[in-house]
This record gives C-alpha cells, structure tokens and sequence, in this order.
C-alpha cells in the first residue's frame, strides 16, 4: 500500500515536473514573436553560400569583386551553357524572311521531344494561344490580350504576311526568339534546343482541325 502510494507521488511529480517545462517552454516562445525560440545545430539554418541578391560586405577582400551584391551581370560576350545563339537572322522582317527558308529544325521529330515541346508550349505559350493552339487562351478569355491568332485557322493570317498554319519552322523559331507585337522574346527563358521543341509542336498543333 505505501508502496503504491510512493509511486503515485512519484508520477504526480513528474506529471507537474514536465507541465512547468512545457508552460515555461510555451511562454518564452510567445515572449518575442521575431524570435524563432530555441535552435538545435543553428549552421543548418544559416548556408555558408551567399544568397542570390545578398548584400554583401566590401570590406572583405575575398567579397570585393562583387561589389556589394552577389548577383552579377555576365561579362560581355558570353552566354549561359546551352544558350550559344545564331545571330545571323536578325530581328528585321528580313531577318524574319530569311529565317524562314534557311532554319531548318534538326531537333528529332520523336515522341519524347514532343512531350517537352509540348509542355514548354502550354506553360510559356499556353496563356495566349491556347493549349490547342486556337489563340484562345486564359489571358485572352479575361480579355487581357486580343487578337491572338490560331495556329490551324484556315483563314488567320500572320501579321507578317501568309497564314499561320503555313508558317515554316524558321518563321516561328524566330518569332519565339525576338517575339512580334504584342509578344514579347522568349530568347532568355527557352534554350535553342528548347525553341526547337516547342516549334515541333507548333508544327502539330498547325496540322489541327
């Protein structure tokens, strides 16, 4: 009997014991709302890395060169790996013109390709034209954007002459390169390669009905 009630004080004391620890543990939590209370292993939370855009202290010579923030412009005349261009058709209708006869797409016609070309497509191009291509996309059903012609319409002309469901591969990677009208270049988001893509589903999407 004594026993038991040793043991019963016992479980009362540690039931109070860890109810003070968790109240205390609770009230220096919400004691400061920036704090962010107690930290196990704080070099997890803080990369030795620098951030994109961090600030940084000039004063330290290993920091020097990048003059007080750690995103830099690239030196000039050079490109990002898998963004080596041909600028030989320039942004003129010229350009346009030549582009069209001579960029031959290369890219394989395969399943894989037009996966990607696709799901480029609906993400970068979806928003305007249409996942079907019929330039009926969200923007323009909000009445944003107007005017969007349809890849397959056999009416709806370029605005630079011809249809849309003729333009050549040449024409539509330019235009995915320097943009036209309203729409702007996609030459920093999509790669060559990944233009290539996209015109190999354009292409599809022309053959629609």
């Amino acid at each position: 009997m004594k026993g038991s009630i040793l043991a019963m004080n016992k479980n009362k004391v540690v039931l109070a014991s860890f109810c003070i620890l968790a109240s205390a543990v609770v009230f220096s939590a919400c004691r400061d709302k920036q704090s962010t209370g107690l930290e196990y292993a704080r070099n997890m939370y803080d990369p030795i890395a620098l951030n994109p855009d961090q600030p940084v202290s000039t004063t330290n010579e290993m920091l020097k060169s990048f003059k007080g923030q750690t995103a830099q412009t690239p030196p000039k005349n050079t490109a990002p790996v898998g963004f080596v261009e041909d600028d030989i058709y320039p942004n003129t209708k010229e350009g346009f013109e030549a582009a069209g006869v001579n960029l031959v797409n290369n890219m394989p016609l395969t399943e894989a390709n037009l996966l990607k070309g696709k799901h480029l497509y609906i993400v970068m191009c979806g928003p305007c034209h249409g996942e079907k291509g019929d330039g009926q996309g969200h923007l323009v059903k909000i009445e944003k954007f107007s005017g969007v012609p349809s890849f397959h319409d056999p009416l709806k002309e370029s605005s630079r002459g011809g249809l849309m469901k003729d333009l050549s591969a040449g024409k539509i990677y330019h235009t995915i390169k320097y943009g036209v009208n309203m729409m702007g270049s996609y030459a920093s988001q999509l790669s060559p390669d990944e233009r290539w893509k996209v015109v190999l589903y354009v292409q599809e999407l022309q053959k629609a009905k």
